[in-house]
């Protein structure tokens, strides 16, 4: 026996059982004759298990303490641990918010590494702002294998049209590869650029939520452009940083000699390897 329920069962028991009076029967068991006499009262606790509930659906967002100190506030004398008690039994416990789930594109190929030129394409968004303090974005498309800057295009805002009309330029110039990649960025998983791509034959690589190194090439990329053009000039306007990025790209691709090319620009290895597939054929 523990609980004091069961204890004035037995008490009672023995009473009826042994003819012996309340005190010998209490003393049997070790029990309080006043804590026999109390008995519970049902539902006692009803009127702050209501205005519990009342306060929890008035204040959905406040947890047990805030409810606590909003009775103890009000007069009524409770424990704040009683309240949590109440609440978890009650089921009013504050739901924790769950984060929004991102929308992520439909990758059609593996993440590979590109073999040959035009085999694998990169982009990827570069913000800035020109004087006045309004935003500019730059999107920056890359051929991984050549390293070659293929294009940066500038505006005020890039939606998923401009993209498209831009890749559409360069499948012109270049042909289109054989895959592009790409973070989940709303202009990048629009419906528009993932129902277009598959028709004119580019598979699509989205990378993982969170993991920048996957689209390695185009992140170097950018910061090599922030360093050596975003933070060295200040613009006044849309036209003037479409002006001086597009100087800078023609730099970048004719005058920068590249690490991974072994010392020559991308434009003089596009140039060689050109040569060597001639030469070959």
């Amino acid at each position: 026996m523990v609980s004091l329920a069961g204890k004035r069962i037995v008490s009672d028991y023995l009473q009826l059982t042994y003819k012996i009076s309340e005190r010998r029967s209490c003393q049997t068991i070790n029990l309080y004759r006043a804590t026999k006499r109390n008995k519970p009262r049902a539902n006692q606790d009803q009127e702050l298990r209501e205005e519990i509930h009342r306060l929890s659906i008035f204040y959905p967002r406040f947890g047990y303490r805030k409810i606590f100190d909003i009775l103890k506030e009000a007069g009524w004398r409770v424990g704040r641990e009683r309240v949590r008690l109440i609440r978890k039994q009650e089921g009013l416990q504050v739901i924790k918010k769950q984060k929004k789930k991102r929308l992520l594109g439909k990758s059609t190929t593996e993440l590979s590494k590109a073999k040959y030129p035009n085999h694998v394409w990169s982009y990827d968004l570069v913000s800035d702002q020109t004087a006045c303090g309004r935003r500019i974005r730059c999107l920056t498309v890359i051929d991984e294998y050549t390293r070659y800057g293929l294009a940066i295009y500038t505006g005020r805002s890039i939606t998923s049209g401009h993209i498209k009309r831009v890749l559409s330029e360069l499948f012109e110039k270049w042909g289109p590869p054989a895959c592009i990649k790409s973070d989940n960025g709303p202009e990048f998983i629009a419906k528009k650029i993932q129902n277009w791509l598959p028709k004119v034959g580019v598979k699509t690589r989205y990378i993982d939520p969170g993991s920048p190194w996957q689209n390695g090439h185009n992140e170097s990329f950018n910061g090599v452009f922030r360093d050596g053009c975003l933070d060295r000039w200040l613009f006044y306007s849309v036209q003037e940083s479409r002006r001086v990025i597009n100087a800078w790209l023609d730099e970048y691709n004719t005058e920068r000699p590249h690490g991974a090319l072994a010392g020559v620009t991308p434009a003089s290895y596009v140039k060689r390897l050109k040569e060597k597939t001639r030469k070959a054929a």
